[in-house]
Formats: structure tokens, C-alpha cells, sequence
């Protein structure tokens, strides 16, 4: 008897990707590929593409030309195999954590019932350690703890990506830095492929494998891929202490400033 063969991962790859509105172009001829469970960071200024770049990804907008391919097949529309954080938490007001975890689980998991829905979406509010608040309404919670639900809703899911649009950008330093560690923590479980929108050169560089830079829009595209070459699992404080740190921050700051785009398209 003929065994199926085990399913091997393919990357993720976006090819030629341009984006236009009008005479607008605001990303023009992306290329990049990233690997099965890497964490990729991509960080420019304001402005430059990074967002429209996320938002082709997950499905939510499509490319004027190239695009996005999963398992060899250009996507173009959203999908469960892609699980999305943005910068607001955008929880559903009327339900508690848990509901808005569990509404989002039983997309995927409709066999489940109530009982083991509840239980799912425990293990992923456990996991962002917001299981204390699970009956509370979106109103009563923090921003960073409303934000720790989001991400234990798009974790949910159990998709093969996890894109994020800047997650902690509306957080205060304590709460940003306290994220970070829980979002390291439970893609150390998971080692989801994710792919990470910044513009925090530090955020990067503490959790991503790889920086993609971006240039300065109009018409930006990858300026700059640089590799991060901390051991995992990561302490903050070791990284910071790290002997290449320093360098690969200044390679970032020195890309930002002199390496924009200067009339590409």
C-alpha cells in the first residue's frame, strides 16, 4: 500500500509585488521569501508600503501586480491560514475575552462544541496570560491586555502565519516591552512563520530572524534584508549586551538614514 507523503512546508513568497491607486504607487517590485516558521520584521519609515504589503498578504487587499504565494498557489483573498494583529485590538465590544477567542475558533474548528470551544480558547488566553480576565468585557481591560486577547484570537486559529500590523504601537513602554516577551514566548511554542510590521529598530531586532528593510515610499521596495543572528531562546538583557547588537542597530539607523529611496519607478 501506497503511503501518502508527509506535507513539506513550502515558503512563502512574494514576487514582484507592485501596488498602485491612480498615478499613486506606493510599493513597486517587492521580492522576498520567507522560511517556514522564520519571524521576519519588516521595518521602514512611516509611510513607506509596509502595511499595504501586510494587507496583500493576509488577503485583504490585492496587488496591482506580482503577488503572494502560499504552497505555490497566488493568494489573493483571506484565509484561516493567516491569522491577523493590528495595531488596535478591534475586539467585539458586546462579547467578553473568551467569546470574542471562541467566535473566531469556531471558524475553523466547527466540529468542536461549546464546551471544547471554551477550553480552545482557554489554552490560548492561558498562553498570553490574560486567562484571569476571560469573562471580561473588551471596556473593563487595559489596552495591552486587550491586545493580549487579540493576539490569543488570531493564535486561535492555529494558522501558518501570523502577520502583524505594529501590535504594540499604541502601548506604553512597561506594557510594549511586557508584550513583546509574551509574543516571543508563545512563537517559541508555536514557531509560526510570522511576519511582523515595525518601525521600532530595538522591536526587531530583539524578536525577528531577519529585517526586511523598506525604502521611502513612493515606489518602495526591499532595500535591505539583514540577518539577526541572536540564539534563541532570547533574554532581553543578552541580547542588548550581545557584542554584535550595537553594530546591526547602527547598520538599521544607517540604511534609515542614508539609503531611502532616492527615485526607484
Amino acid at each position: 500500500m501506497t503511503q501518502t507523503p508527509p506535507h513539506v512546508e513550502r515558503p512563502l513568497e512574494i514576487t514582484s509585488l507592485s501596488k498602485s491607486w491612480g498615478d499613486y504607487t506606493a510599493v513597486k517590485g517587492f521580492n522576498v521569501r520567507i522560511e517556514p516558521g522564520e519571524f521576519v520584521c519588516l521595518l521602514g519609515h512611516s509611510g513607506c508600503g509596509k502595511s499595504t504589503v501586510l494587507s496583500i498578504i493576509a488577503g485583504l487587499d490585492n496587488a496591482t501586480e506580482g503577488g503572494v504565494c502560499i504552497d505555490g498557489r497566488e493568494i489573493d483573498t483571506p484565509g484561516t491560514d493567516r491569522g491577523v494583529v493590528f495595531q488596535s485590538p478591534s475586539l467585539l465590544p458586546w462579547l467578553s475575552a473568551i467569546d470574542n477567542v471562541t467566535l473566531a475558533a469556531a471558524q475553523v474548528f466547527p466540529h468542536l462544541t461549546r464546551a471544547q470551544l471554551r477550553q480552545h480558547a482557554m489554552k490560548y488566553l492561558t498562553l498570553t496570560g490574560v486567562d484571569d480576565v476571560a469573562t471580561g468585557s473588551p471596556a473593563d481591560l487595559s489596552l495591552g491586555t486587550q491586545q493580549r486577547v487579540a493576539i490569543a484570537r488570531a493564535l486561535s486559529l492555529e494558522p501558518r502565519f501570523l502577520l502583524l500590523d505594529e501590535p504594540f504601537g499604541m502601548l506604553d513602554t512597561l506594557t510594549r516591552f511586557d508584550l513583546q516577551d509574551t509574543l516571543l514566548a508563545a512563537w517559541e511554542k508555536s514557531r509560526k512563520t510570522v511576519v511582523m510590521v515595525t518601525h521600532d529598530i530595538d522591536e526587531a531586532l530583539y524578536l525577528a530572524d531577519r529585517i526586511i528593510l523598506m525604502t521611502d515610499g513612493p515606489a518602495s521596495y526591499v532595500g535591505e534584508i539583514i540577518g539577526v543572528p541572536f540564539e534563541r531562546p532570547r533574554a532581553r538583557a543578552q541580547v542588548l549586551k550581545h557584542r554584535d547588537y550595537h553594530s546591526l542597530r547602527n547598520r538599521v539607523l544607517d540604511f534609515l538614514e542614508n539609503h531611502a529611496n532616492h527615485g526607484k519607478g
